[in-house]
Parts: structure tokens; sequence; C-alpha cells
């Protein structure tokens, strides 16, 4: 499961830079990752995103997806905040009952990804070779063409997949942007999943 609304319209964008992974939105906010793993129940995913909304905190991309281990799904969460509000809310996830781990990183701990979907009027990509131009320069690709629209597809940084939809946007032409949300990983060597749940694995053996 996957849901996005990474980079809302109502936020007005300066410019990307090539420096960072995300793009550069004059708010005075950070961009921070959460990384969160919990036992796949339902309504874990409604239990999060309240915390959220009890907190005024935007979430601006989420992915749900399963985290390798048995029994056990992976949220990522993108959101622009002051470390103080993250560690509250980081607090107040973790204390759900079904929730194992909750973590937030700086976009310097964690590795991101992104792919995104691009419908385009093909009239207008034959027509205006800025198009194929920004294509080009992003490292996009164009997957499908026929007689009424083409499908551009990238796969990349958060900062990249905003910049082209803009390019394109300003264009003209473009009929539907679809992205997948963030995924990360930490670059850390310390994995505090797999610690955490072989601790548990030994308390249970030693309680039976």
């Amino acid at each position: 499961m996957t849901n996005n609304s990474f980079a809302s319209e109502n936020v007005t964008m300066t410019t990307t830079n090539a420096a960072t992974k995300f793009p550069v939105i004059n708010d005075g906010k950070t961009w921070y990752t959460l990384i969160i793993v919990s036992e796949n129940l339902a309504g874990v995913l409604n239990q999060i995103t309240n915390v959220f909304t009890r907190r005024q905190l935007n979430i601006e991309s989420l992915n749900v997806s399963p985290s390798g281990y048995a029994g056990l799904h992976r949220y990522t969460v993108t959101c622009r905040s002051e470390v103080a509000e993250m560690k509250k809310l980081v607090k107040q996830i973790e204390k759900k009952i079904d929730v194992v781990l909750a973590r937030f990183y700086t976009e310097d701990e964690v590795y991101v990804m992104e792919q995104a979907l691009y419908k385009i009027s093909t009239a207008r990509l034959t027509e205006n070779h800025e198009i194929s131009k920004a294509i080009r320069q992003h490292d996009a690709k164009i997957v499908e063409v026929n007689s009424a629209f083409s499908i551009v597809s990238i796969e990349g940084l958060p900062n990249d997949i905003v910049a082209l939809r803009h390019k394109l946007r300003e264009a003209g032409g473009m009929l539907q942007f679809v992205s997948s949300g963030i995924v990360a990983v930490t670059r850390s060597a310390n994995e505090e999943l797999s610690v955490l749940l072989e601790r548990r694995k030994r308390e249970e053996i030693q309680n039976q």
C-alpha cells in the first residue's frame, strides 16, 4: 500500500538544490523521515496518522509495505517540522500497543528513493522540445507513446521528481502525475530492529 501527498501545491517552493534530497521550501522547517514498524493489524495506520493530526503535523509522503520480517509492516513517512516536535511525535507513536519501533532521521541519515509517472500530451511533447530536454536532464524515460498521450517514468530523489514535475507543468500538456511515496533505508551500521527482535526472542524463550 502506498500513498503520497508529497510537495503539496499549497506550499510555495523556491528552488531545488543538488546538495539536498528534498525540495527547498521557504517555511523554516526541516525535512525528516520517520521509519515506523508495527504489527500487521487492521487500524494501525489510522492510529499513526491520528498522532500526526493531533499534533497538527502534515504528512508529506507515506509509504506502507512489508518489513521483511513475518507479521510486521513498515511505514515510511516524511514531514517538515522541528527536532523537539519530532521527539514528542515519535514518543507518542511508540506508545501505541501494536507499534514495535518508531524513529526519525535527517536526510543525511537515510538513503531515500521515489518513483513517479507523468502522463503528458503527445502533441505537446512533439511540438515543445523543452519537454524532451527536461526528461533527458532528469534521467527519466518515456515508457509509452500513443497519439493521445505519452507516459514518462522516473526513479530517483524526491528533489528530482518534484523538479521535473514543475518543468513539465510549465511546458504545458501534463495530464496526470502520481508518485509512489518515499522509501528509505538507514545508513547506520546498527540494525536496531534486528537487535530488538532478537532480544524479544531471547526474553520469550527465558519466560517459557
